[in-house]
């Protein structure tokens, strides 16, 4: 059992290390009783460290310090700095959570709860702990949003200091940082904390390349000193001729931002360095513009580089003037023009301001864009069941580029870059999504697969009747969106598989003389209890998606009321009743691709486990050996309602001329097919063999596309395939 944390106390006089008097220097902005409290916590926190050390042989409480010290450079508040002090000490020491509240309050044992792993917890795998630990970090940083800082400036340091670790931690760290913590920092609009763990990330991963672009960078700026002075000079008095106050400084590309762009962008070192970059900063959003037209003046606009974040901010609240200009040395002059606060936002983020944060709301714009961001993550995990599909999720929401669009009311909406119509749907309301059947982009109508690009005004247009469906997955590119498709496919796939399932056991049951309802409560409910099943919808869902068979269920019920009826099951004959399906079913049905059943074929059902009903075509040339497992053959038939559209394959063989190809496609266009795919099997001088796979509603609707495609007069044969 640890010693109560106040018997841990030394005395107060006693002489403190140079580097916790540095933090104290750096904590001036704090009243003394405040100081006084985080003196406190670093007594407690070396108390708990005692006796642990770094991989670099320093004593351990050196780097929660350190964190302190740099959230301490952010100007954050006394619970936030305590809390960095006392971060690892859960999760690394004997003092418990209750200790940490009873001595600093609940927030700052909330803080420090939010950032500990769950090491403690079996899983089974790295990844998997890694996606908990994760899932539980960005929960705690929905409620407060400073756990998060005390992560960044945790991950920051440790970074500074990843020379200690061996090779293999070195890069799977560093990949994390470039992968995770600096798009987070992005997200919440922390560029300076973003840019150190990009290029510390880089450095980590890749140090040859890391020290060949730095020391290309250091050559290069000492070659264009001159010129860099002159166009300042130039910036800076035509500015002052115009009456605008404004401070006025280069800037320098980062080795990772070089190494991305030369990756991305496929320029070479030369290209990327021969921009001259400068940032303007005034004192009013008005003078921005005025600056701007200045600037204007001085050098000619490179056409269409302009763009207002100022009007428009990004996602994480950033806001600036960005144009390119043609300087003085036939080289682009990048220039940002904005405020002060906005240059605060722009290096801070979140944590601009922070002392002047009101519990009234955010201080500045990145704060609100973060807390929207953070109230729809939490919206997120609460309807996804698994650790790692979330961070799927978060790394999506993470992209770094956005578009910017509106909606019919003049509100904008910032998606990422490559977003869909069907993404847009989703962002305006959970609903909108789910009942979306078409678009209009700048009053066009356009379908919901469509990518969206910046400024496009955006409307959705929605049916009372229309429901997500599988192939949504695959258009759309928002956490948000794939979360709330993902959720209602799941309700849906378990309510037909409930319905299918009682189908299937009544239709089992009927054979040995028995129904449902003639099963005793009593008996039932033992039934489940044996299974280790909780309610009756479990062990229907179970029986259609395979993992049960309903022969043996429906025999283990009927035994189960005694022996009498015990006896009957043996001579009991299956039953010819045939289960209709409507292909409605999705959830609970999939459909062979080795023989693509239509509606209007004999077909017949084989359970498989864990995916459900897989139908195939009576003819089908699997049938033969699935029928050596009787147990799981299911008897279906199509109703007379069927719905949807059904993928068929086509193999035409074709004269080899110009222009055949978009002939027989637009034939079966015509027949109102949509054409997924087209493959040529052979091909020689005179003929060839084309495989269209496309989507029909029903065998009848084939036969009318094979009937057109004959017509075209470039056809000498067209059948379905496999026949």
């Amino acid at each position: 059992m640890p010693a109560p944390v106040a018997a841990t106390d030394p005395s107060q006089d006693a002489a403190l290390p140079d580097y916790v008097l540095a933090l104290k220097d750096r904590l001036a902005y704090l009243p003394e009783d405040q100081v006084e409290r985080v003196v406190r916590a670093f007594r407690v926190g070396a108390h708990a460290h005692a006796g642990q050390a770094r991989k670099s042989g320093e004593p351990y409480i050196t780097h929660p310090v350190a964190v302190a010290g740099i959230l301490a450079e952010l100007g954050l508040d006394a619970e936030t700095i305590i809390a960095a002090i006392l971060h690892d000490t859960l999760e690394d020491t004997q003092l418990s959570r209750v200790e940490l509240a009873g001595e600093f309050g609940e927030t700052v044992a909330e803080l420090v709860d939010g950032v500990t792993k769950l090491d403690k917890m079996k899983f089974g795998s790295r990844q998997e702990a890694d996606a908990e630990s994760f899932r539980k970090m960005l929960l705690a940083m929905a409620r407060d949003i400073r756990v998060i800082l005390i992560k960044l400036a945790d991950r920051l340091h440790n970074m500074r200091t990843l020379g200690a670790k061996d090779t293999s931690s070195r890069r799977r760290i560093s990949r994390e940082t470039l992968e995770i913590y600096a798009p987070i920092a992005q997200r919440l609009g922390m560029n300076k904390f973003k840019a150190e763990l990009q290029d510390l990330g880089f450095r980590g991963l890749h140090p040859d390349r890391y020290r060949v672009i730095s020391e290309r960078i250091r050559a290069a700026l000492g070659n264009r000193r001159e010129a860099m002075g002159k166009i300042e000079a130039a910036l800076t008095q035509r500015l002052a001729s115009e009456h605008i106050e404004a401070r006025v400084v280069g800037r320098i590309k980062s080795p990772w931002s070089i190494y991305s762009k030369m990756r991305s962008e496929h320029k070479t070192f030369a290209q990327l360095m021969d921009v001259y970059g400068f940032r303007v900063v005034v004192d009013t959003a008005m003078r921005c513009y005025m600056a701007l037209g200045a600037v204007h003046t001085l050098y000619k606009p490179v056409d269409r580089r302009f763009k207002d974040f100022i009007a428009i901010p990004k996602a994480n609240g950033y806001q600036s003037l960005h144009t390119v200009l043609l300087g003085p040395f036939g080289a682009p002059i990048e220039v940002q023009i904005r405020t002060a606060e906005m240059d605060s936002v722009a290096e801070r983020g979140v944590a601009a301001h922070w002392a002047y944060k009101t519990d009234s709301g955010p201080a500045n714009s990145a704060q609100a864009r973060a807390r929207e961001w953070l109230s729809a993550l939490a919206d997120s995990q609460a309807n996804t069941a698994s650790s790692s599909e979330f961070i799927e999720n978060v790394k999506i929401d993470l992209f770094p580029d956005e578009v910017y669009l509106f909606t019919p009311r003049g509100d904008i909406l910032s998606l990422p870059r490559n977003a869909t119509a069907l993404d847009f749907a989703y962002a305006v309301h959970t609903d909108v999504g789910h009942h979306a059947v078409a678009a209009r982009v700048d009053k066009k109508l356009v379908p919901l697969r469509t990518r969206l690009e910046s400024g496009q005004l955006v409307e959705i247009i929605t049916a009372p009747s229309a429901v997500p469906n599988p192939a949504w997955l695959e258009s759309v590119v928002t956490g948000k969106a794939r979360t709330a498709i993902r959720q209602f496919l799941k309700h849906l796939q378990h309510e037909d598989a409930v319905d299918f399932g009682h189908r299937m056991l009544d239709r089992a049951l009927d054979a040995l003389g028995s129904s449902l309802d003639g099963i005793a409560p009593a008996v039932l409910d033992r039934f489940l209890a044996d299974a280790k099943l909780h309610r009756l919808e479990e062990l229907l869902a179970d029986i259609a998606l395979g993992n049960r068979m309903p022969d043996v269920v429906a025999a283990q019920l009927v035994a189960a009321r005694g022996k009498k009826a015990s006896r009957a099951v043996a001579t009991a004959a299956p039953s010819s009743e045939k289960i209709r399906i409507t292909g409605a079913e999705r959830g609970v049905l999939s459909f062979a691709n080795c023989c693509h059943p239509l509606p209007g074929d004999d077909i017949v059902g084989y359970l498989s486990a864990g995916k459900g009903i897989v139908v195939h075509r009576e003819e089908c040339p699997n049938v033969a050996e699935l029928r050596k497992q009787p147990e799981r053959r299911v008897s279906i038939e199509w109703d007379r309602d069927v719905q949807g559209d059904y993928r068929a394959e086509l193999r035409i063989e074709v004269i080899n001329r110009p222009g055949v190809l978009a002939t027989v496609a637009s034939a079966i266009a015509d027949a109102d097919s949509n054409i997924e795919n087209v493959e040529y099997v052979e091909r020689d001088a005179a003929a060839a063999t084309l495989l269209f796979t496309m989507e029909v509603k029903s065998r009848r609707h084939l036969a009318e596309v094979i009937r057109r495609v004959r017509r075209t007069g470039v056809v000498s044969a067209a059948h379905r395939y496999p026949l």
